[in-house]
């Protein structure tokens, strides 16, 4: 990822001063004010945001990774399709990637029906969407960057001679 230690920085404390900041970095308040401006200002930050446990707050909807394969467009490639997906209130992240499909697409939904129902009736009737896969998460373990308590202790890891 980035190599300037404040964007790394500011991946995991968003939440803290300039002024801690710029302790924790050896820099100068004004020196990180004015990074983070000017990341702000060119799109390099585009938004700040709280990681939620969603059992912590008793939510009961559902979370699903689909695999989308697509038809590229002339001139347009994946972009336009890819735009149009992400544009839905349910999709929460889209990729592009590499593999047996297009795209990695997040959708959340209240249950499963609701998510069925948006790969049924929107994404799979979309001009250029070729076939989807469903996968549903089951737990989450980590999520940017950050680990759900599981409530055990570390885990040693078997040492084999």
């Amino acid at each position: 990822m980035s190599t300037d230690p404040l964007l790394q920085l500011l991946r995991t404390k968003a939440r803290h001063t300039h002024a801690e900041l710029a302790e924790l970095l050896s820099m100068s308040e004004d020196e990180v004010r004015a990074k983070v401006a000017a990341w702000e200002a060119d799109g390099t930050i585009i938004g700040y945001q709280a990681v939620i446990d969603p059992e912590q707050l008793g939510q009961k909807g559902v979370a699903a990774f689909i695999e989308v394969k697509v038809t590229p467009e002339r001139g347009g490639g994946f972009d336009r399709l890819a735009m149009r997906i992400s544009r839905f209130d349910q999709v929460t992240s889209s990729y592009l990637a590499s593999g047996g499909y297009d795209l990695m697409v997040v959708v959340e939904g209240s249950d499963l029906r609701d998510v069925a129902r948006f790969v049924a009736e929107k994404l799979s009737s979309m001009d250029g969407v070729l076939s989807t896969a469903t996968h549903f998460r089951l737990r989450t373990y980590k999520e940017a960057g950050f680990l759900f308590a599981s409530g055990e202790g570390p885990e040693r890891l078997a040492v084999a001679p």
